[in-house]
């Protein structure tokens, strides 16, 4: 059988937060198209989606976790794919940040990520064909959308795909990132319970009048780690709906 450019034959793909709303559209797609998924995500997340191959549940803020979780992976073979999704953000503005809240989203935003993403990295060099990171950050890592202290993380984030981008490139591994905007996903449900309208408000900033899905950054991941993109490294997809490329209140206020 001809194997298509986003086939991705049977590469073992490691999903972190692979339970939540992204996580399980990146599941379902990731084994559309061919995938073994070895979904990753804390204890009693929910892991029995379809297209599943292996499970590991750790909690990323836990450095000897990550590496007994890096090393339970490898064990079956170093993987050809690792998409770095795990995430979560609560404090809004600057005022909410507390002292105990910045390390905490650091480590679930960056710290966990770059701990598991270098225990899995030696593993791949050597292995022939297609290999690629492919790191779930935020428009929040380009510009500032509020949530410090996740905001510096996604930055965070970003610049360590790059350091992986530059320094494993002779090995033949890409490394890119998708910065989604605004997702409906449980992250808004606290929001959704102080204003109900919230949604409705904030799809007026986009262009594209909406917010994006969970399918949208999955499928945008999937292009990135496919080999489809094999000549892209070092790059950062906006999946926005048009957030990124202008300020549409302003030019409405100027009309």
């Amino acid at each position: 059988m001809q194997v298509t450019p986003l086939d991705l034959d049977g590469a073992r793909t490691v999903i972190t937060g692979a339970g939540g709303h992204i996580g399980q559209a990146l599941t379902r797609i990731f084994a559309e198209a061919g995938a073994r998924v070895i979904a990753c995500d804390v204890a009693g997340a929910d892991l029995t989606a379809p297209g599943i191959t292996e499970r590991h549940h750790f909690d990323l803020r836990d450095p000897d976790a990550v590496v007994a979780a890096a090393d339970a992976i490898t064990a079956g073979g170093a993987p050809q794919i690792v998409i770095s999704n795990a995430g979560w953000t609560r404090a809004d503005t600057m005022d909410e940040v507390t002292q105990d809240i910045i390390p905490d989203e650091m480590d679930r935003n960056f710290t966990g990520a770059a701990r598991l993403t270098r225990a899995l990295l030696p593993g791949m060099r050597d292995l022939p064909g297609n290999r690629a990171f492919v790191f779930v950050a935020s428009v929040n890592g380009l510009t500032h959308h509020g949530n410090p202290p996740y905001s510096a993380a996604k930055a965070a984030l970003l610049a360590w795909m790059r350091a992986i981008a530059v320094e494993e490139g002779r090995y033949g591994i890409r490394a890119n990132a998708v910065a989604p905007a605004s997702v409906r996903t449980h992250a808004w449900d606290y929001r959704l319970e102080r204003d109900p309208s919230v949604i409705e408000r904030v799809s007026k900033l986009y262009p594209l009048g909406r917010l994006v899905t969970p399918d949208e950054v999955a499928r945008s991941a999937l292009f990135l780690a496919s080999p489809m993109a094999s000549g892209i490294t070092g790059s950062t997809l906006a999946v926005d709906a048009g957030l990124m490329a202008g300020n549409l209140p302003f030019l409405d206020i100027l009309r």
